[in-house]
């Protein structure tokens, strides 16, 4: 950890930000430094992103060891330190007086720019920490060992490698977001083209999305292993994950064979659990199929169905859109607090204080040494003392409203396809247009149970995320106890949440079919699924695990095209063409993740097809008998499932 620590600190030094821009006397002095890096080991910098010593712009970092007592006797030298002092040092002043007013530091010591920072020189010699080749250095007081300069160096810089990282990934974007784009207008087509051929091939589609998805993750393997065989006899390739620490440039990771052998396992368990849910459910993927290829039939009759996720979206946007502009508005509504910073004891210390008329106060008379630093944003006033309990309000309400458009999107899915279903004659009595028209009754007459739905998931959500909160601001103080009552309660709220937003999503297609309230739909949808639990073990939830194997596919697919061909270069046709990027996992990631979302929000058209049509065939086996008195609605391909729920418990066992 100290090796990664010192081969991190000593680079080369960073060329000065040009776009830098502070007080007209500052812009010669790209760099910040430090009177004395170790006050910054206190835990409270931590805290409060302040070091608590003198901190000042200076035109180069020193390069020397040097101390005050030192230097004041020899002019060429004091000529020197003087460029690391306040304005109106002289050599006429004593040393005490230089340091009890805190215009000089008691010390200089050789350092290099990083981040336009000065940080000791910090190496390793022999397995001893060092600074400038010296283990050892004079603090103007007494010998100390560079190894207390580690931990000041390390809370120094936390923050602003933090501050990096951000930077470099913003940077990646600027230089790459049309490759994104690309990307993400490719995952577009690929699910589009997946439909459609499930559409005219469900059955075919289902075997090669399962085949494709077990090649991609056996090339997976393959290249991981070939990664990890070629590391091989590489100096520092044996380094442990732990050894190296966290590291900024996680490209450093790469270059480790422990990281292979990680991706090798973890890849290879995913790929036997598929293997073997396979082989126990292949008797169950041919019935799915058959559930598949008829709401591949229902959406045929209503293609517009699948574009209905961009409405969502566009909806989903205005709402992130608004709660992330109240959030900033709340965030930014807090007041510059300054507190007192001191070396020595003081009874003021980190009371709040007044920069502007601090130098003439009571409290800088009484503490000579002390200053008024920034300390953080906030306020005293009862607005500001209630500032979280605003943002949990509007984490409420962005929870409400959006659970209220993805209910509205399920509803409106939900009524159009029981139009299909419950159609006497397909598909000539199947609406005009059977997706607007089921958007304008859920939005005429159901409005009220969507709020409603929306309001019982999202007190529950809000209360998830206060005991998160509450589980961050008591991390220290906890008992056993008390930690294993808040684990309970976060893991017996998570199940509730997954429960409600199961009953909510055919709750809504129940209200879609019959007009009735939520309540009223809820227990209708709840008791029915319990009539029929067997066969919502057997084909349900099969075909939804058929459609997610799809949707890895798609993002599988996209993650190993970008690796080769947008981002890493690895392609020589390609190489040209590839951005420079400081960390290529980034654009990869992130195409990743939102090409996940896309094909998320067209496989959820057929996954609530598959749920509507599945809720109104367990609906119809109970309201009709086949009679020509109670003729059933399903198509005659479905017929087959009445034989399914005897059956389905031998299968369970198969």
């Amino acid at each position: 950890m100290i090796n990664a620590f010192l081969s991190f600190h000593a680079g080369e030094p960073r060329k000065h930000d040009p776009s830098f821009r502070g007080p007209i006397q500052n812009r010669k002095k790209p760099f910040l430094f430090y009177f004395n890096i170790m006050k910054c080991a206190s835990p409270m910098v931590l805290l409060e992103f302040q070091c608590p010593t003198t901190q000042m712009c200076v035109e180069k970092c020193p390069d020397k060891f040097m101390t005050l007592i030192k230097a004041y006797a020899v002019n060429s030298d004091f000529a020197y330190y003087k460029n690391f002092c306040e304005e109106g040092v002289t050599n006429t002043m004593g040393v005490a007086e230089i340091l009890k007013q805190r215009l000089c530091p008691a010390m200089l010591l050789p350092s290099k720019p990083f981040t336009r920072r000065c940080f000791p020189a910090l190496g390793m010699k022999g397995g001893v920490i060092t600074v400038g080749n010296s283990s050892t250095f004079n603090d103007g007081n007494e010998i100390r060992n560079a190894q207390d300069l580690v931990a000041g160096v390390q809370n120094a810089t936390v923050v602003m490698e933090a501050r990096q990282v951000v930077m470099k990934i913003f940077e990646d974007f600027t230089h790459c977001w049309y490759w994104i784009l690309l990307g993400l207008v490719i995952a577009m087509i690929i699910s589009l083209v997946f439909l459609i051929l499930l559409r005219f091939l469900a059955g075919i589609m289902v075997w090669v999305m399962i085949a494709m998805l077990v090649a991609v993750i056996g090339y997976g393997i393959f290249h991981c292993y070939m990664e990890y065989a070629a590391l091989k006899g590489e100096a520092g390739a044996n380094v442990t994950i732990k050894d190296l620490g966290f590291q900024t440039d996680f490209t450093v990771y790469l270059q480790i064979r422990q990281t292979w052998l990680a991706f090798i396992i973890i890849l290879a368990i995913v790929e036997v659990i598929i293997i073997l849910l396979l082989i126990f459910l292949w008797k169950r993927i041919l019935i799915a199929i058959a559930l598949i290829k008829e709401a591949s039939r229902a959406i045929g009759h209503m293609l517009c169905s699948l574009f209905y996720p961009l409405f969502t979206f566009l909806l989903l946007a205005v709402v992130i859109a608004y709660w992330g502009v109240t959030a900033v508005f709340l965030s930014t509504s807090n007041q510059p607090i300054y507190k007192i910073f001191n070396e020595t004891n003081c009874d003021y210390s980190r009371q709040t204080c007044d920069p502007a008329n601090y130098s003439t106060s009571p409290m800088k008379a009484q503490c000579a040494d002390s200053k008024c630093l920034f300390a953080f944003y906030g306020g005293e006033t009862p607005y500001h003392k209630y500032l979280i309990a605003l943002q949990f309000y509007n984490v409420f309400l962005f929870f409400w409203c959006a659970n209220f458009v993805l209910g509205l999107g399920q509803m409106t899915l939900a009524g159009a396809f029981a139009s299909y279903y419950w159609a006497a004659k397909k598909p000539d009595d199947i609406p005009a247009f059977p997706v607007f028209s089921s958007l304008g009754r859920s939005l005429r007459y159901h409005t009220g149970t969507l709020a409603f739905g929306s309001l019982i998931l999202s007190i529950i959500q809000i209360i998830r995320v206060l005991l998160e909160y509450l589980d961050h601001k008591l991390k220290g103080a906890q008992n056993k106890f008390a930690k294993f009552l808040l684990c309970c309660l976060k893991c017996c709220f998570w199940c509730l949440e997954k429960f409600v937003k199961f009953l909510n999503r055919n709750a809504y297609i129940m209200s879609a079919i019959y007009g009735k309230n939520f309540c009223t739909s809820a227990r209708d949808a709840f008791f029915l699924l319990m009539r029929n639990v067997i066969r919502v073990a057997v084909l349900d939830k099969v075909t939804d695990f058929i459609l997610f194997l799809g949707k890895l596919l798609i993002v599988g697919l996209l993650g190993v095209f970008s690796f080769f061909f947008f981002f890493s270069g690895r392609v020589k046709a390609f190489q040209n063409t590839a951005p420079t990027l400081n960390y290529y996992w980034v654009p990869i990631l992130t195409m990743v993740v939102c090409s996940y979302l896309i094909a998320h929000a067209f496989f959820s058209v057929y996954s609530m097809c598959v749920d509507t049509l599945f809720l109104c065939f367990c609906e119809d086996l109970e309201r009709n008998d086949g009679s020509a008195a109670r003729p059933y609605y399903m198509s005659p391909s479905l017929l087959i499932w009445k034989s399914v729920g005897k059956q389905a418990y031998y299968l369970l066992y198969l």
